[in-house]
């Protein structure tokens, strides 16, 4: 299952135009926000998707019966560049257990690469909700492999991506191998180049946020 944000008009639709647009891009802390922004968005969508319970709270004048989250969920992300997103997402469930993943593409002088996972960071996932982000949903293997090294872990009880830009190749991909993720994107492309980068995309997110790498 998929959702793109950018179906219904919303401040989304700025927000995506801006972190697309090469002139804005040259502004690193408004892309960061930007992507900060989605997060948020992102979030405030998935809760209402999530299990609530009514707790009596004590006001200076009585009582008042709210509805609480019943289940705070793990917020995930792959380094480097799904740190905005994440720090969007967190903004809001700002009680959440955290995981982080190394996974990054290893080029081959031949062009092409594989997903290299160094190192997680996570804590119990047994029957909770994971939310993992990630900017640019390409080829998705990334993800599938982040989904399945966290699934050895233990096995959540629901899966949710978040992405800026998914790739229609991507949401395929990941939805055949995970069928029960939800995948929530702020828009959706449909090329890949022969690199796994998305056309027309935005670029390289990580470097747009925080500088250009050396290429490994």
């Amino acid at each position: 299952m998929f959702i793109n944000l950018s179906q219904q008009h919303s401040l989304i639709s700025n927000w995506m135009s801006e972190i697309r647009d090469k002139e804005f891009q040259k502004d690193r802390q408004r892309f960061r926000r930007n992507l900060e922004r989605i997060g948020e968005v992102a979030a405030y969508e998935i809760s209402k998707k999530m299990d609530f319970i009514e707790k009596e709270v004590e006001t200076p004048l009585g009582s008042a019966t709210c509805k609480m989250i019943k289940d705070q969920p793990v917020l995930a992300t792959i380094l480097r560049a799904g740190i905005p997103m994440h720090n969007g997402l967190l903004n809001y469930f700002d009680k959440a257990d955290n995981a982080f993943i190394s996974a990054y593409r290893k080029h081959q002088k031949d062009g092409s690469f594989e997903i290299s996972l160094d190192y997680v960071s996570c804590p119990e996932l047994e029957d909770r909700i994971l939310i993992i982000s990630d900017p640019m949903l390409a080829t998705g293997a990334s993800l599938v492999k982040t989904i399945h090294y966290l699934k050895a872990e233990g096995k959540p009880r629901e899966i949710h991506i978040v992405a800026a830009i998914a790739c229609t190749v991507g949401i395929e991909y990941v939805t055949r191998e995970d069928p029960g993720v939800t995948i929530w994107c702020g828009d959706i492309d449909d090329e890949l180049t022969a690199k796994g980068y998305i056309v027309p995309g935005l670029g390289d997110a990580g470097d747009l946020a925080y500088g250009v790498k050396v290429q490994i």
